[in-house]
């Protein structure tokens, strides 16, 4: 994982490069004022030397201007190194996100993954800067102070210096507790931005049930989870920062009782005393940075294990032998296709048919019964248990999933709007579209007429997920996608059951004209859109029940017969 972690650098090596030699050069000027100090207090005032004096209090004086000039460049460029990184590991897994599959998607929560790329990658970005510089400039610091001292007086450091042996075990002892405890902060928060995402997003179904004491109840509930969680971590720190400076307010009673019975002894004279008493100052202070930085250590990289955990996600793989087949005829084809969910609840087994290309196909049946998995399928959203499916007599597995993709279109109830304008999200279906293509397509959708009417016309911002818009708006966009993207298979899951009846008319002549020579698989409840079909089938949930066109089914007078007159008596 660190060696991840530290590959993120290589960008920014530069930069990095420069600010460990500006974190060096300023620790080597801090070095050199207790020795200054220590000849000053020594020599120059006793013995009244004034042109030396001045002299050396000047090249102080240059030294302190340039560490000015050193501290902005570690405070500025260190800081974009950080936020540089942090886009990259952003970019890197937002990239990731996007090749991961539909299961995936399934069993995380919207706001847990984004809690994982925004706040957890903020820790991530202040350890990438300030962890090595801290590091780096409190080794420096010690040794350095370590050195001087030891010039000074050898006896009087090691004394000084036996200490550190305790604070070293001591933090080491607490690292691994802080650890546990900031991971679990990094998943409680996770569940508070899901559970807050979620209900920011429901808000008006919550509105319009009056159900806001239980989205203040849930949301309550995974917040006193955080605030619980907080409370243990921020419990192992202060056990660990009060241990530390306990320790380090003692180290100043070994430095005072020490150096005083030093000096009273004759052994060091007042100027080296002096000079000690700065040193060990500048010893503590690299010290506390050390303290600092296994804080910083702990919820950066504590961030950095969630990000990889998310990188390390199984991504959908092409085949080996996958090739990209740009266009196809439409041919599809099931055979003994079976399929399972990840709790092995079987919703497919078994399933055979043939679809010609230019022909349509109809679903109907029970809820449950696997007609929207069917088509997820097709395009490989999910993998099969057993069986195979074809296209053009192609094993789908051995098209890439991109090219299986762009030739399939899909028109589903539920309609996904990003937020944007109408030409936008019109432009999803083929991105590199002509403006003008995207106007016949949308006039294809007859939804050109409506977007006119519009202030903004194809620039009308349409919200968050499209609310500006109704549902059937919504869904003759997301028609006028398809016909841009103009695929030989289209694939029309419930596409007009969530519509009033007049809608539904002005829609069904959209699909209507939509559906001329493609290839299509249509799962409808209302009955009545797909009598046309060239052939029905039935699917139970115990697999295909009937199959045949509406007439012969009525004729058959099973399932399908008995759902078509039962939605015929509720229309009258």
């Amino acid at each position: 994982m660190i060696k991840s972690f530290i590959s993120y650098y290589k960008p920014v090596k530069k930069i990095f490069f420069i600010d460990m030699v500006c974190a060096l050069t300023v620790s080597i000027c801090d070095l050199f004022y207790p020795m200054i100090t220590r000849n000053i207090i020594n020599d120059y005032v006793p013995n009244q030397n004034l042109n030396l004096l001045i002299t050396w209090l000047s090249i102080l004086g240059l030294i302190y201007i340039v560490k000015l000039g050193l501290n902005f460049y570690i405070s500025y460029y260190g800081h974009i190194m950080g936020v540089t990184m942090q886009a990259n590991m952003r970019s890197d897994v937002f990239e990731h996100l996007q090749d991961l599959p539909f299961v995936f998607f399934d069993e995380n929560k919207t706001g847990t993954l984004m809690s994982r790329i925004i706040n957890d990658l903020m820790e991530v970005s202040e350890l990438a800067h300030h962890g090595p510089e801290d590091l780096f400039v409190s080794v420096v610091m010690i040794v350095g102070s370590f050195i001087m001292l030891s010039s000074i007086n050898l006896p009087l450091s090691l004394i000084v210096f036996s200490v550190v042996p305790f604070l070293v075990v001591f933090a080491m002892k607490q690292r691994i507790k802080m650890s546990d405890a900031f991971m679990e902060t990094r998943v409680t928060i996770g569940e508070v931005n899901a559970s807050l995402e979620n209900s920011i997003s429901g808000i008006r179904v919550s509105k319009a049930f009056s159900n806001k004491e239980n989205e203040i109840e849930k949301f309550e509930k995974n917040n006193n989870a955080f605030q619980v969680a907080r409370r243990k971590a921020y419990k192992v720190m202060a056990l660990f920062f009060s241990g530390t400076s306990f320790i380090m307010d003692f180290l100043n009673i070994v430095v005072l009782s020490a150096g005083g019975i030093f000096f009273f002894k004759g052994i060091i004279n007042f100027g080296d005393f002096a000079a000690f008493l700065l040193y060990i100052s500048m010893f503590l202070n690299p010290v506390k940075k050390l303290t600092n930085f296994i804080e910083q250590y702990q919820s950066g990289i504590t961030g950095f294990r969630r990000f990889t955990e998310l990188m390390n996600s199984e991504l959908e793989t092409d085949d080996p032998d996958a090739k990209d087949i740009p266009t196809v005829q439409g041919d599809i084809k099931f055979e003994n296709v079976t399929f399972s969910y990840d709790d092995h609840k079987q919703v497919l087994k078994n399933i055979n048919f043939n679809i010609e290309k230019g022909k349509t196909i109809a679903f109907v049946g029970p809820s449950g019964g696997g007609k929207t998995t069917l088509c997820h399928l097709i395009p490989r959203f999910y993998e099969v248990e057993d069986g195979n499916i074809f296209i053009d007599n192609i094993n789908i597995k051995n098209f890439t999933r991109k090219s299986l993709r762009k030739n399939i279109g899909i028109v589903q109830q539920d309609v996904f709007l990003f937020t944007g304008t109408i030409y936008d999200n019109i432009l999803c279906g083929k991105i590199d579209a002509t403006k003008e293509e995207v106007i016949a397509a949308a006039k294809k959708a007859n939804i050109h007429d409506f977007i006119m009417t519009m202030p903004k016309g194809y620039d009308t911002y349409v919200g968050e997920r499209g609310i500006m818009l109704s549902g059937g708006q919504k869904q003759r966009i997301s028609i006028a996608r398809v016909f841009l993207k103009n695929p030989p298979i289209l694939i029309l899951d419930e596409a007009t059951s969530a519509l009033d009846n007049a809608t539904e008319l002005l829609i069904q002549q959209s699909l209507e004209e939509l559906c001329k020579g493609r290839t299509t698989v249509v799962v409808a409840h209302r009955l009545s859109t797909i009598k046309n079909a060239d052939e029905i089938i039935v699917i139970t949930a115990s697999g295909i029940h009937e199959r045949g066109s509406h007439n012969k089914l009525i004729e058959y007078n099973g399932i399908y017969a008995e759902l078509y007159n039962s939605q015929f008596r509720s229309m009258n």
